[in-house]
C-alpha cells in the first residue's frame, strides 16, 4: 500500500515539475485553463505543432446541496455541473487524444459521469468532441466533426471556468455542435471563423435546416481578449409550418493577469413568430454574466459571479411550468461566491455558495412549497494531466 501511495505522490509531483519547466522554456501553461474551453480556435493553446499525439485525462468529483426538490430523474432544474442533491457524485471522467501538426490536426474526447447523463446528447452521450481538420492554405484551416461549443464564457468543464457551477445563460447556450468550421488565423491577435452546423444544440439534425454563424476573436494585449460570435438558424420542428428564424449574438471580454481573472459576457437573441402573447410577432431575449477571481496566493483564490437571464417568451428555455402549471419564460438573477485552492497547479478544490431568484414565477420546490428562490452549496475537486 505504501508503495502505491509513493507512486501516486511521485506522479503528481512530476506533473508539477513539468508545469514549471513549461513556463521556464516558454511553452503555453495549461495549468491555468480559465476561459480556454470556448476559444473559437482551441489549437492555439497547444504546446507545439510538431505532429505528436498528446493524451490527456481529467476527473472531477463533487458534493452539492440544493434548497430545491429534485426532479423525477434525480437531477436539479438546469442540471449540468453537480446535478444531484445531497450526494457525492462524479461530474465527469474523460480521456482526450490530440494531434497537431503544420498540415493536419485532430481532437477526440470521450467522457462519462453525471454531467453527460444530465445535459449531453442522447445520441452520442459518451462523445464530448471528435473532429479533424487540415490546412487549406497558409493560415486557413477546415475542421469537421463533433465540437464543443465556441459560444460563451463558460464551458462544460469546471476546470476551464472561474466557478464550479454554470450560469443560467450557459445552460441554455449550445453545449455541443456538429458541422464544419473554416478558420483563418490572420495573426497572433486576430482570428476569424465561418461555421455551419446541423442545429443550434444537437449532434443529429432535427429538421432540414442548417445553422450558420460567424466568430471573431481579437487579442488587444496579452491580458485582454474580445470575442464575438453569432448563429442564424431555424429550430422549428418538421410538423410546424411556421418558420421561426433565430438570430443569436454573443459577446465576451476576458482579462487575465497574475492576480486577476475577469470575464464579461452579454447575449442578445431574437426569433420570428415566437411571442407568447402574439405568435405573429418576433420575440427577444437577453442575458449577461460577469465573473472575477482574485488570486490571494499562488494556491488560494476567491471569486464571485453575477448573472441575469431574461427570456420571457421562452425562445431558448422551452416550456417551463410555474406553480399554476402555466407555461412561462424565465427571468432569473443569480449571485455566486466561493474560494479555490490549488494543491498542485493542474488541480482545483472549490467551495461555493449560490443564490438564484426567478423574478415573478415560483418555479422551485422546497418542502412541498413553491418558491422563486433556490440556494446552493457546491464542493468540488478536479485534477488533470
Amino acid at each position: 500500500m505504501k508503495k502505491w501511495i509513493a507512486i501516486v505522490i511521485g506522479f503528481f509531483f512530476m506533473q508539477d515539475v513539468h508545469a514549471q519547466r513549461g513556463r521556464i522554456h516558454g511553452h503555453k501553461d495549461t495549468t491555468d485553463l480559465t476561459f480556454s474551453g470556448t476559444k473559437i480556435n482551441p489549437y492555439q493553446q497547444e504546446f507545439d505543432s510538431t505532429g505528436k499525439w498528446q493524451v490527456n485525462g481529467y476527473v472531477d468529483a463533487y458534493y452539492s446541496h440544493y434548497s430545491d426538490s429534485s426532479n423525477g430523474n434525480g437531477f436539479q432544474k438546469f442540471p449540468t455541473i453537480s446535478p444531484r442533491n445531497q450526494q457525492f457524485g462524479l461530474n465527469m471522467i474523460q480521456l482526450s487524444a490530440k494531434y497537431n501538426s503544420a498540415k493536419f490536426r485532430s481532437t477526440i474526447t470521450l467522457f462519462g459521469g453525471d454531467c453527460p447523463k444530465a445535459a449531453w446528447s442522447n445520441d452520442y452521450n459518451y462523445i464530448q468532441e471528435a473532429n479533424l481538420g487540415f490546412n487549406l492554405y497558409k493560415k486557413l484551416w477546415l475542421d469537421m466533426g463533433f465540437f464543443r461549443t465556441h459560444i460563451g464564457l463558460e464551458s462544460i468543464q469546471p476546470r476551464e471556468n472561474i466557478t464550479m457551477s454554470l450560469a443560467t445563460t450557459t445552460y441554455f447556450e449550445p453545449y455541443y455542435l456538429s458541422g464544419a468550421k473554416l478558420t483563418w488565423q490572420h495573426s497572433d491577435r486576430l482570428t476569424l471563423q465561418l461555421n455551419v452546423f446541423n442545429s443550434f444544440n444537437q449532434f443529429v439534425e432535427t429538421n432540414k435546416n442548417k445553422a450558420v454563424g460567424f466568430s471573431m476573436n481579437y487579442l488587444a494585449s496579452k491580458k485582454l481578449s474580445f470575442t464575438y460570435s453569432n448563429m442564424l438558424c431555424d429550430e422549428s420542428s418538421l410538423i410546424n409550418m411556421i418558420k421561426q428564424t433565430r438570430f443569436y449574438n454573443n459577446f465576451c471580454l476576458t482579462y487575465k493577469s497574475n492576480k486577476w481573472v475577469l470575464g464579461l459576457e452579454a447575449n442578445y437573441g431574437q426569433q420570428t413568430h415566437s411571442c407568447l402573447s402574439d405568435p405573429s410577432q418576433t420575440a427577444m431575449m437577453f442575458s449577461s454574466l460577469i465573473a472575477g477571481k482574485y488570486r490571494i496566493t499562488p494556491q488560494l483564490a476567491t471569486y464571485m459571479r453575477g448573472e441575469v437571464f431574461h427570456d420571457p417568451n421562452e425562445i431558448l428555455t422551452g416550456p417551463v411550468l410555474n406553480e399554476n402549471h402555466a407555461i412561462v419564460g424565465l427571468e432569473i438573477a443569480g449571485l455566486t461566491a466561493g474560494f479555490e485552492f490549488k494543491p498542485i497547479p493542474n488541480s482545483f478544490v472549490r467551495v461555493e455558495c449560490r443564490a438564484l431568484s426567478n423574478y415573478n414565477q415560483h418555479i422551485f420546490q422546497y418542502q412541498q412549497m413553491a418558491s422563486k428562490v433556490r440556494t446552493e452549496i457546491n464542493f468540488g475537486m478536479g485534477v488533470w494531466f
